[in-house]
Parts: C-alpha cells; structure tokens; sequence
C-alpha cells in the first residue's frame, strides 16, 4: 500500500476581515507539478497558474473555511484549525498521515499528524495546499472589494493596513469585519 500524505495549510490568520481558509492536497507522485512553494514566495501569476494545475493533477485535493462569525466566537486559533479539520474531512481519498504547516496539530484530525513550523517551503504537499488557500482567500478579497469597493480589499485583502484603517475610519465597520479582532473593536467603541 502506497503512503498517501495530505500537506494542509491556511491562509488569512491576520487580516480583519472575511474567513479563514485552508486546504488539505494529496499528490500524485507519478504526476509532479514543477514550481511549488510557498505561496508567499510565488507571483500572483504563478499562484494562479499553480492553483489549476493543482487541482488538475492531484490525487485529491480541498478547501474549506470558518467564517468570520466562527473567528469571533472560537478565536482564531481554533477557527483555523476548524477549516484546516474541514478540509482534511473534505478530501476524496482518506490519507494515511497529514502534515501540516505550523506548530500545533489541530484538534479533531483522527489521522496521524505531524505540524511542521515552515513546512510550506519544505513539503510540496503543504506548499500545494498554501497555494489553494492563499488564491481562494485572495478572491474572496477581490469579490468583496467588488461589493464594498472603498475599502481598497483587491490590494491590502484584509489585512490591518493603513489604507484599510482609513476606509474603516471614514466608512465605518462591514458585517464581514471580524469584531473579536482589536482594531475592529476600536472603531466599534468596544475597546
């Protein structure tokens, strides 16, 4: 029996606003995919051409999320690893071990796990799963800048920049903020 090992990672642990997503890959050893990376380290160009191809030649692969009402109720930590549970779950093919990158192995995975710090750049597995989740947080951004387009979420995707403190001053708070975060509730009055 071949090992089947799922690398899983996350994307927008530090942004204010929208979900967090993750995604769990299983890849095809007999069918490589050149150029995987941390999907920090790749183009946005790369990342896109990457996520199809991905998708393509996996052996399985999915994406999951907690919302921003979950952020708020569990914290951030336990959000993420709630949609890092849900993808692994998510997969077509039950693997025989995951990997994931971090230094704490979430909750609920009932599958041998391993948390590697950096993984992103050492597993192609985690890399992969980088990859899914950074482009589909990065579109939910895009998407929500199309329905709130001052708040400028194309360029910063939600993260605590200056431009997005002065959209957040001069517009107000979206429902898709996530209150439990400190500059959210700042401009709520809450702190």
């Amino acid at each position: 029996m071949q090992l089947k090992t799922a690398g899983v990672d996350e994307a927008g642990r530090g942004p204010l606003v929208g979900s967090v997503v993750a995604a769990a890959v299983i890849l095809d050893p007999n069918n490589p995919i050149e150029g995987l990376n941390d999907s920090k380290k790749l183009t946005e160009k790369k990342r896109e051409k990457l996520f199809l191809e991905i998708q393509e030649k996996a052996l399985a692969w999915s994406i999951a999320e907690a919302s921003h009402t979950e952020i708020d109720s569990y914290n951030i930590l336990q959000a993420t690893f709630l949609a890092m549970k849900r993808a692994v779950e998510g997969l077509a093919i039950v693997p025989n071990r995951v990997l994931v990158d971090g230094n704490q192995i979430p909750k609920g995975i009932e599958i041998d796990c391993q948390a590697i710090v950096g993984g992103d750049a050492l597993h192609a597995e985690i890399s992969a799963a980088s990859i899914l989740a950074k482009v589909t947080r990065d579109r939910q951004m895009v998407a929500l800048d199309a329905q709130y387009p001052d708040y400028g979420f194309a360029k910063h995707k939600g993260y605590p920049t200056k431009a997005h403190f002065e959209a957040i001053e001069k517009y107000g708070v979206i429902a898709e903020h996530r209150r439990s975060y400190a500059p959210v509730k700042r401009a709520l009055g809450l702190q």
